[in-house]
Order: C-alpha cells, then structure tokens, then sequence
C-alpha cells in the first residue's frame, strides 16, 4: 500500500475549511490538528496520511485554499503501512488510480536534478575523460562507467519539464548547462588527447586505425534513434515511479558523454569525419531526449488525469 505523509502549516483563518476537505476525503487517514502550534510560519499544525492515488487531488485542493502561498506543505514518503482500513480505502475508492504517480514529488525529483553546481560541469570533465580514456584504449567498460559518472540526463529531463510546464527560465537553465558544460568536456578530451598524442600512449591499434568502441559512437543511425527514444521513455517513467534501477540503465544506454569524448579525441588525432559524426551522434541523443521526455510527460498526465475522471464518472453516476 502506498502511502505519503502531509505535514501542513495552516493560517486560523484556513484550519476549518482545510479540516473539511482532509475529513470528506476518504482516502485522507491519521488525521491531526493541533492549533497554535507552529512558528516561522505562525500557524496550526495539520498532518494526516494520504494514499498515493489520492494525493494529486488532495495537495491540489490545499494549493488551492492558499496553504502554499500562506503555510507550507512538506511532503514525506511512508515506506511502510500496516493498516486494513488503507487497504480497504485503497481497494474501494481508488482502483487503478491506486498506483498513480504523485505528480508534486516527481516534479521535485526532476527540479532536484536540474540544479547545476560546480560539480555538475566537475562529473561532466572527469565522465568525458574517463570515455577518452575508453575510447583510445578500446575498452567498453570504461565507456559505460563515463556513462554512469556524467551527470547531463538531470539536465535533459529539466529541460523536459520545463517545456510541459511551459517555463522558459528552467529550460534556458538547462539549455545553458548542457552546453557549458559538454563544451568544458570536449575541450577537457580534447587536451588529454592531444597530451596522450605528444607523449605516444596511444596504443598501437589505435593509431593503426583499429578503434571499434569509437566507431560505434561516431556513426549515428536508425538504432541510434531507437535507442535514444525508448531511453527516453524509460527515463521519464522510471523517474515518475521512483524506479533507480530503470534510471541507472537510461543512464548506460544513451551515447552522449562517449560522443562528447569522442569529439575531443577525434579533433586531437585529426580524425575530423569521425568528430562530425560524435557531433551529430550528440545532438540527435539530446534532442531525442529531450523531446521523447516531454511527449511522455505530457502522455503519462493525460492517461492519469483519464483513469481519474473515468472513476469520478462511475463514482457520481447514480444507480438504478
């Protein structure tokens, strides 16, 4: 049974009407108010459980009454219920709404990401000359864990959000990080490669032109289309069901922190073809992504908003 816990700073003026929504909901339990209460915001302390098919109705009826703008909601997850009323709410009044995204703490994980500290652009050097390294050295493992160490799909996905939500700043945040920050990749391999050249480290295979790993990068196609769509698809859904594992898979599936390496190695050996096509390997990922992201975003609300109001439908529709 999924669950969350609402913590709620209420104005006096609110408690009343806010009682009565928790209280006429019936997948609303553990309901608590204590007035008077609270400091920084002065105000009544209201806190209940949640089922998790119910919350997205439940947080948007505070929104509403102005508990945001005048209190604070503060949102925790309840790992683990035991309670049959829960069940028996769950199971009468929720149906396949059961398992219904909440939509604020998804939206919480995506903004979580898209915050770019120096670190951010830090990861994005360091997973571009760990793929260098994997690239000159023809070693998948290492191209993988650049994968796993660089930090862009918390950009790409904000961006994402930012286009549903229509908000200009977020994206052009994100926009700007992406490219800063691969920029300061690129010319991070590029200088390890032209270092690797000058001192000849680079194995003999790789100056003969034997570069498997490379050549899967810099050739985008159908597949890699593909691939980027449905790591765009289940990056968005893993996110929106708090599924880490799924996301660590997106993560060793999209070939943007290996295409970005690749450019810089390519422009250090004078291979300029293969850097043209790390290029465009790049921004076909990105752009794929970050597309694919936002159509399953919007998609996802749509399928969810859809099973709502078919419920509410049979809910009100009087019996014969």
């Amino acid at each position: 049974m999924d669950m969350i816990h609402v913590r709620a700073v209420c104005p006096p003026d609110l408690t009343e009407r806010t009682m009565a929504l928790l209280s006429a909901e019936p997948c609303v339990l553990n309901l608590f108010l204590q007035p008077g209460s609270v400091r920084n915001p002065d105000g009544d302390a209201i806190e209940c459980d949640v089922l998790t098919g119910a919350a997205n109705e439940v947080l948007r009826g505070l929104r509403d009454l102005g508990l945001e703008r005048r209190g604070s909601i503060v949102l925790d997850p309840v790992d683990t219920v035991f309670s049959e009323r829960a069940a028996r709410a769950g199971a009468d009044e929720l149906g396949a709404r059961l398992r219904a995204p909440v939509w604020e703490q998804v939206e919480a994980r995506i903004r979580a990401e898209g915050r770019y500290p120096p670190s951010f652009y830090l990861f994005l050097v360091i997973a571009g000359v760990i793929g260098a390294v994997g690239i000159i050295t023809n070693s998948q493992i290492l191209i993988v864990a650049a994968m796993v160490v660089g930090p862009e799909y918390g950009a790409i996905t904000s961006v994402a959000l930012g286009i549903d939500r229509r908000s200009r700043p977020r994206i052009q945040q994100g926009l700007t990080a992406l490219l800063v920050g691969f920029v300061l990749a690129v010319a991070a391999t590029l200088l390890f490669g032209l270092l690797v050249r000058g001192l000849g480290l680079q194995p003999e295979a790789f100056d003969l032109g034997i570069r498997p790993v490379s050549n899967l990068i810099n050739t985008p196609n159908f597949f890699s289309a593909v691939v980027a769509v449905l790591a765009g698809i289940v990056g968005i859904v893993s996110l929106t069901e708090a599924r880490t594992s799924a996301l660590l898979g997106v993560f060793i599936s999209v070939t943007t922190i290996p295409a970005g390496a690749d450019i810089g190695v390519s422009s250090a050996f004078g291979s300029w073809h293969e850097a043209w096509g790390s290029l465009l390997q790049l921004l076909l990922n990105i752009v794929v992504l970050i597309v694919v992201g936002t159509g399953t975003l919007k998609c996802q609300r749509a399928v969810w908003r859809r099973v709502s109001a078919r419920r509410h439908e049979r809910a009100v529709r009087p019996t014969a």
